[in-house]
């Protein structure tokens, strides 16, 4: 099975540096992203390749944990991060674009598909059908809680 994505778009009445704090600011992510029960970062430092935090969030009902790791970061346009869980692979990447003087389009993909090795998987499960819609509101909400955060603040 191939990798399969997920894209959301939203602007943000805010210009991308404020945007992209928000997003890195892994210790505010509880407070920000209603979607996510809670963040333990991993690694010192400020946020870049390597960074790495454990999210987890209920979905469908079950609590689930992810281990996160950033391996690309050009800030403040982009960061990528994968995550290995459950025989599947999936890939995030986020990526900001200046939308007038002060807005931003912030662009989130999400990508899954099995590990090596793996045929099926919740992930696989998730972007197939009501699993990707559901997926898909998810990422939207997140990206509304960001923008109502930012706009707040900015």
């Amino acid at each position: 099975m191939a990798m399969k994505s997920i894209v959301v778009e939203r602007r943000m009445q805010a210009p991308p540096g404020p945007v992209w704090e928000a997003i890195t600011d892994l210790k505010g992510m509880e407070r920000m992203l209603s979607g996510v029960d809670k963040v333990e970062v991993l690694t010192e430092g400020g946020f870049g390749v390597g960074t790495r935090w454990r999210e987890t969030r209920t979905m469908f009902g079950k609590q689930a944990t992810e281990e996160m790791t950033v391996t690309e970061a050009e800030p403040p346009d982009r960061y990528v991060t994968v995550a290995d869980s459950h025989g599947m692979h999936y890939v995030s990447e986020i990526t900001l674009r200046p939308d007038g003087a002060e807005a931003t389009m912030v662009r989130m993909t999400f990508s899954g598909g099995p590990a090596e090795g793996n045929r099926l998987g919740f992930v696989a499960r998730l972007l197939s059908g009501l699993g990707a819609r559901a997926a898909s509101r998810a990422l939207a909400k997140d990206l509304d809680d960001v923008a109502a955060s930012v706009e707040r603040r900015h």
